[in-house]
């Protein structure tokens, strides 16, 4: 019997070759959505678990209320990973601080710059190293490093580099006791390519070990056995109160499994994250593929005069419903089956561009027994699912009317068709809606005046001891290539603070009222090197001695101390006092969906650690590049020349929401295609039902316009109620999305306006090659048999 299923499946394939295609093709493109989004779903669940303790590992979270907002974050302090250890051993097994950031390491004249960072000793045990050669059990020595095996490769070639010196920062050598495997992408110290020991003399944090209100590492800790993650938490909540005067401060255990997941915080609680895209892009895939299937029902039931005779013979022979059932999904499973071969190679294909859109390293699982195992069940549960519906209808069919002749498939047959072609749009109308108002948010946040200027702006880490010490003249040389027009040394880029701070005092400050500022540590040149707009005052000035001890405002610091006509005034920080020189206007340093930070800029030149300089605007940057280069080998000899563009930097603050676009633009279009698809083969079937009608209608006079107008307006009425069910339900969820955003843009009504328009047009083009050839055919033909 199955034999003879799938003997009837291929010659229907070949009769109906377009049929055929229709149907694979849909169901290929819908398969191969599915799968795309299934190895992204799957890539985002398994994060982090590579490391074998995953469901152990933690994170010191540290929620503080400032200014009115009750923010959570992961910078802590050094001396909480011993009060941990000491004094909760029986619910922690490991802790350790760690401080990532880049670094250049250098062997004899090879010299690389890579991300890594400082750990406590027992931060390899915890995230399972594999190691290759070595062994991290030595890492508490002060003079050990570990590294992976990438950086092994690119320092020592071939050779074993195990007991062998490298030289950190021009300034710390390192022996190596380990070499480890390096992390898979989907882990989240995929970029820590090595680690040294954090109570190295070289390293600035060592020396913070009683520092209870200096926040600026992170704590990792591994739990106990059988110790619960939230009633630790509980217990520690209060832990750092008794050090630390911010008696709003709590502390709580951030699980390994909810950190890429589950990262944003609100009131000291996670309450999402990715998992909302997780969802969004698994309901999209679900949806893309029910269209697929959609298609093939349709195809189906349109064609089901067709086979009415076949099922009637069937019938009449003694075949019972339940086979005609089965041989329907038997050819339908078939088809999917045929489609998942196509489905294969399309995703093979799309993988590296796929990969290049969602930032990821997927590779097909080919050697895995469980995907094939997936794979096929889902291949037969899309083609039970696609055939479903055409099997019971079909199966249905009365015999003796099929063979006398008298069946018709009535009034209403056609409307379940109907109904599905209005569920195809209704989701792709939806996805182009929800793709445009994406982009608009990601166009208005770009647009935002950002109060400086970012063209030619270059930033250069200081991280070896050489480059400190030589400003002016660095600045002096610079500025003679010709190249540069000013050069300026801060403790942030001009897209980061890295630095906040509480407790400034000034004469009218009303009781209780601490505000916390972002600090930001400058030379007198940071102004002119960014070009940022003085509002009031002036800029810092080399004329004025005494500016070295001076305050430069942002509008929203101003606004929030509620000091009036600031220039002049004297705020009082660190025990000292501090002149006001100036107001400038609020510069985007931080994310270009929230409001500015209230900002405090200072003359500290010990906190210094980036150079940034500005690029004349009329020199070529690859020319400026080869002239300042030299400058920074003569004053950095012992690192090689990193730089990066202001404008790079604050334009990756938008890749969240452009992967997020960029893979809603490639599944809105595949929805359309698909949706097209299956339009095509209704609007073939219903040209070629009509045919008679359409020729009495052209001996009559019909205009090939009224014919082509008669066929397409069924069409467009279906687009125009999918239109009505899509605006809404994108304008609900549209609308709570952008809700996420501060500074967000407005839904407008042409959004909707061109998104029905485009549909309508895509509508006609799709419909329009059949009606209008059906339209144009000799009716003499058309009629004859008549």
């Amino acid at each position: 019997m199955l034999k003879n299923y799938i003997k009837i499946a291929f010659r229907n394939i070949v009769k109906n070759k377009v049929h055929a295609f229709i149907n694979i093709a849909g169901l290929s493109v819908g398969m191969a959505v599915a799968m795309l989004i299934g190895l992204w779903v799957w890539d985002e669940l398994s994060f982090d678990k590579y490391h074998s303790t995953y469901n152990r590992m933690g994170q010191i979270m540290v929620t503080q209320t400032a200014n009115g907002e009750t923010p959570t974050f992961r910078s802590t302090v050094v001396p909480l990973s011993a009060e941990l250890r000491t004094k909760y051993a029986s619910d922690f097994k490991h802790t350790s601080l760690f401080g990532g950031g880049a670094h250049i390491l250098s062997v004899g004249d090879k010299k690389i710059s890579q991300i890594g960072g400082w750990a406590e000793g027992d931060l390899p045990a915890m995230l399972a190293l594999k190691m290759i050669k070595g062994s991290y059990t030595e890492f508490k020595d002060p003079s050990s490093i570990i590294i992976s095996q990438s950086i092994a490769k690119a320092l020592f070639g071939d050779a074993d580099p195990v007991n062998k010196t490298i030289k950190a920062d021009n300034k710390t050598n390192l022996k190596v006791i380990g070499v480890y495997e390096d992390l898979p992408r989907n882990t989240s110290f995929y970029e820590t390519k090595f680690l040294m020991p954090f109570f190295n003399k070289n390293n600035w944090w060592g020396t913070q070990t009683a520092a209870w209100d200096n926040h600026g590492c992170s704590l990792y800790v591994q739990m106990a056995d059988n110790v619960d993650f939230d009633k630790v938490s509980a217990k520690i909540r209060n832990i750092t109160k008794p050090h630390f005067k911010m008696n709003d401060e709590n502390i709580q255990v951030h699980p390994m499994s909810k950190w890429h997941l589950y990262s944003d915080f609100k009131n000291g609680k996670a309450v999402g994250g990715l998992i909302e895209m997780v969802w969004l892009f698994g309901i999209i895939g679900a949806f893309v593929l029910l269209l697929a299937c959609i298609n093939f029902m349709n195809l189906s039931t349109a064609r089901s005069e067709k086979r009415a005779k076949e099922v009637g013979i069937r019938k009449s022979i003694g075949s019972i419903r339940s086979q005609l059932i089965n041989q329907f999904l038997s050819e339908s499973v078939i088809f999917a089956c045929l489609a998942l071969v196509v489905t294969l190679g399309i995703v093979l294909i799309a993988l590296p561009s796929f990969n290049h859109i969602a930032d990821k390293q997927i590779v097909m699982p080919f050697g895995n027994v469980w995907f094939w195992l997936m794979a096929l069940g889902f291949t037969v549960f899309t083609g039970i699912i696609a055939g479903s519906y055409p099997a019971f209808y079909l199966s249905s069919f009365e015999p003796i009317k099929v063979l006398k002749g008298t069946f018709k498939v009535g009034r209403f047959a056609s409307l379940p068709r109907k109904v599905l072609v209005v569920v195809q749009f209704t989701v792709s109308i939806a996805l182009i809606i929800g793709t445009i108002i994406v982009f608009r948010q990601i166009q208005y946040a770009k647009n935002r005046p950002v109060g400086y200027s970012r063209a030619g702006l270059i930033s250069i880490e200081m991280n070896t001891p050489e480059i400190y010490g030589h400003y002016e003249t660095m600045r002096n040389d610079l500025i003679q290539t010709g190249a540069v027009e000013d050069m300026a040394e801060s403790n942030s880029t001009t897209t980061e603070i890295w630095s906040n701070n509480g407790g400034f005092d000034w004469e009218g400050k009303p009781a209780g009222f601490d505000p916390t500022f972002g600090t930001i540590a400058t030379t007198y040149d940071f102004g002119h090197t960014v070009g940022w707009k003085i509002t009031q005052g002036r800029d810092f000035s080399r004329n004025f001695p005494t500016d070295t001890g001076a305050f430069i405002m942002n509008e929203s610091a101003v606004k929030m101390s509620g000091i009036k006509n600031p220039v002049g005034k004297v705020i009082r920080w660190n025990k000292q006092d501090h002149v006001v020189t100036g107001v400038v206007k609020d510069m985007i340093m931080e994310s270009p969906y929230k409001k500015p930070v209230a900002t405090v800029f200072m003359m500290l030149p010990g906190w210094v650690n980036f150079i940034t300089l500005r690029v004349k605007p009329t020199m070529p940057m690859q020319d400026a590049l080869k002239k300042i280069e030299p400058v920074f080998k003569k004053y950095n000899p012992g690192s090689p020349f990193d730089f990066k563009f202001n404008d790079d930097e604050y334009a990756s603050k938008f890749s969240d929401e452009q992967r997020i676009g960029n893979l809603a633009t490639i599944f809105a279009v595949l929805a359309i295609f698909i949706s097209c698809l299956g339009l095509f083969g209704l609007a073939s079937f219903v040209a070629e039902q009509r045919i008679k009608e359409i020729g009495v209608r052209k001996v009559l006079g019909a205009s090939v316009a009224n014919l082509w107008r008669l066929l397409s307006t069924e069409f467009v009425v279906l687009v125009t109620i999918s239109l009505f069910i899509a605006i809404p339900a994108a304008y609900y969820y549209m609308s709570s999305w952008l809700l996420k955003y501060e500074y967000r843009s407005t839904i407008t009504w042409w959004i909707f306006a061109v998104s029905g328009a485009g549909a309508v047009v895509i509508t006609l083009l799709t419909v329009s090659y059949h009606a209008i050839k059906a339209a144009m055919a000799n009716p003499v033909k058309n009629l004859r048999s008549e």
